[in-house]
């Protein structure tokens, strides 16, 4: 019989014996970090890690930043893979291709130190020298992995870039970055299609400079078989050498690159998988995230290697051909940690719950969630049909900006609280400030800061922009930029990005908390609002709803008002067949947001639902006929950012 971790205590969920005895975190963790949170990571990162000299100051902070384990010298590809050669045989990628037909690949540590091997001497062969930056354009295959590690060997630093994005977008990203090489395959699969990455690699790099790696999409898994073994010697690396450098989805303006260092992520990409996902070697992760993003990065590579486990990469969407694919693959691979976005288990959820019974998925023993707020609809669908009542839904909170996630409960120590992502990380630490950096009072709304020491992986400057870093803080804090409440006992409630907060008539409402209340509707989907300017108010909620049922407008409103009051009630409901989100999940507040003002919504070529945003503009000029005039939105529009953005 299954194990059960978690059990319903009053309102919360706890964990069960088994899972305080199986709690990699130890049950004083927390103590120790209250006492010292420097000495802490210091003490992690001794045990944890492989030093190829150790640091002479745990942590060290100026005027101008901050460092971690000054003078350490380590290297991150060493960790995540050389160091477990002593098991040589254990599995470290299971990649399950999206063609049924295709068999799943099982690549051990030892096959992976050789590919890596080959990969870091083919960089070195092209030019690539410690420092230099290499753009990553390449779907869900190993190779992603592969070479990420390989310019981890070399020193290199990797710039990764979503493979569904544009050639517009992988031309910025390469530009600003100055790589000097990309690697990129020729074509992948997705929902039964080739799609020809190749053609937007050689658009994005026309008239550039630049060398080009391209690996075969037939022989994904496989790309250096049949090759001599060579042996790349590990460069060694100084701690706040930069490891990785990552742009913003471009969400809000022109994309940022953010750059994180060796020493500092190293650690934290370690124990956040260790103690969040009590993570042991051998151990079966998928993290669902594309390695394009900063979740992909942690957990579906870095995070499961450096504990030794096995990471699952899946090459294309998990309800492709069957709304089911991610139980199959849940359950054929053993996964024993599961971790996805609100938005993909909406998804699931359309499809109700009957097909998930047939799938007992008892290999399972955590389930998490990332990207956005989970509501609690959503949590306990998660925890009911997929994890059977028996796993802790960990609700994780971090950026781009932190590296890894840093508000969680851990599952050792709970309590599971759908709606809470609850208490930082040990060795980190958050609180709720207002505008200018002053403490708000516990449950009282606020913004999401963090104190120094600030935590290791958090982000060391923005690529060739000092001034852009600089603005992440205030004061001596660092500026989340997303609203939130403490409660007394330090539980955060993470409520959206502080600029998606609306003010209607002087009162300041989380997007987050009305999309909240619409989501608690039987038959909503997803809602999302948006505030449109208004005369009297200055700003009003407008509501963009998916359902699978008859809702109406006054079931919408009702339910704001008796979840909020009636200062939150939507002054516009429009249903529609789909909202507009990027790939990695993110609704796309200023296309909406565009559409209400007769505006036009600009580029739409990140989106993975680009033909929804017609359809909604013409919903919108039905009932608002003197928006006609703007012009259809047009996907291969260059990109619109912010009105500072262009006044640069």
């Amino acid at each position: 019989m299954a194990t059960k971790y978690v059990e319903k205590k009053g309102k919360f969920f706890v964990p069960t014996k088994a899972a305080k005895e199986e709690s990699l975190a130890p049950q004083d963790i927390y103590k120790r970090a209250k006492a010292d949170r420097v000495k802490l990571w210091g003490e992690l990162a001794r045990d944890g890690l492989s030093w190829a000299k150790p640091w002479s100051k745990t942590y060290e902070q100026t005027s101008n930043g901050f460092g971690w384990f000054v003078g350490g010298k380590l290297n991150l590809c060493y960790n995540a893979v050389d160091r477990h050669l002593n098991n040589p045989d254990q599995t470290a990628i299971i990649f399950v291709p999206e063609d049924v037909n295709e068999k799943p690949q099982y690549i051990s540590y030892f096959e992976l130190y050789k590919q890596v091997n080959q990969a870091a001497a083919l960089l070195k062969e092209k030019g690539v020298k410690k420092g230099d930056v290499v753009a990553i354009y390449l779907p869900m295959i190993p190779e992603a992995l592969i070479f990420m590690l390989a310019c981890a060997r070399i020193g290199a630093i990797h710039s990764v870039v979503f493979s569904a994005f544009s050639a517009d977008a992988l031309k910025t990203r390469i530009e600003d970055g100055g790589a000097k090489v990309l690697v990129t395959a020729n074509y992948y699969s997705r929902k039964g299609k080739k799609v020809e990455l190749e053609k937007d690699a050689d658009k994005a790099i026309t008239g550039m400079q630049v060398t080009k790696i391209v690996v075969d999409r037939a022989k994904s898994g496989k790309m250096f078989e049949g090759k001599a073994d060579v042996i790349v010697k590990p460069e060694v690396m100084e701690s706040e050498d930069i490891a990785l450098l990552l742009y913003t989805s471009g969400t809000t303006g022109k994309p940022k690159g953010v750059m994180h260092a060796v020493g500092g992520y190293t650690v934290q990409a370690y124990y956040t998988s260790r103690f969040v996902f009590n993570l042991k070697p051998g151990e079966v992760m998928w993290c669902t995230a594309d390695i394009g993003w900063i979740t992909g990065h942690t957990y579906a590579c870095y995070g499961p290697l450096l504990n030794g486990a096995t990471t699952v990469i899946f090459e294309g969407l998990p309800n492709h051909p069957t709304p089911d694919r991610f139980m199959q693959i849940i359950e054929q691979q053993k996964v024993n940690v599961f971790y996805t976005a609100p938005t993909a288990l909406r998804m699931f959820a359309l499809e109700g719950s009957d097909y998930a019974k047939k799938y007992k998925m008892e290999s399972l023993k955590i389930l998490g969630s990332v990207g956005e707020p989970i509501d609690e609809k959503t949590w306990m669908w998660f925890f009911d049909n997929i994890g059977k009542g028996r796993c802790p839904v960990i609700d994780t909170y971090w950026q781009t900006e932190t590296g890894s996630a840093v508000i969680m409960s851990l599952p050792g120590h709970g309590p599971f609280i759908p709606t809470y992502a609850a208490v930082t990380f040990p060795g980190i630490e958050f609180d709720v400030f207002d505008e200018k950096g002053k403490k708000v009072p516990n449950g009282k709304e606020g913004i999401l800061m963090e104190k120094p020491p600030y935590s290791p992986a958090l982000i060391r400057g923005v690529w060739k922009n000092e001034e852009r870093y600089k603005k992440y803080f205030v004061g001596k804090l660092y500026n989340a930029e997303d609203n939130a409440i403490m409660d007394k006992n330090g539980r955060f409630r993470i409520l959206g990005r502080a600029d998606d907060v609306i003010k209607v008539a002087g009162h300041r409402l989380s997007t987050a908390e009305i999309e909240d209340a619409i989501d608690g509707l039987k038959g909503v989907v997803e809602a999302v609002i948006v505030g449109k300017n208004d005369a009297l108010r200055g700003v009003v909620p407008v509501a963009f709803v998916k359902t699978k049922g008859d809702i109406t407008e006054e079931q919408v409103v009702g339910k704001v008002i008796e979840r909020i009051g009636p200062i939150a009630k939507p002054a516009e409901v429009y249903f529609v067949e789909d909202i507009p989100k990027t790939r990695s999940g993110k609704m796309m507040r200023r296309v909406l947001r565009a559409l209400l003002h007769g505006e036009d919504a600009g580029n739409i070529m990140t989106l993975i639902n680009p033909e929804c945003v017609n359809k909604i503009k013409a919903q919108v000029e039905a009932k608002h006929p003197e928006l006609k005039n703007v012009k259809p939105v047009d996907s291969k529009a260059a990109p619109v950012g912010k009105k500072e953005d262009k006044k640069k």
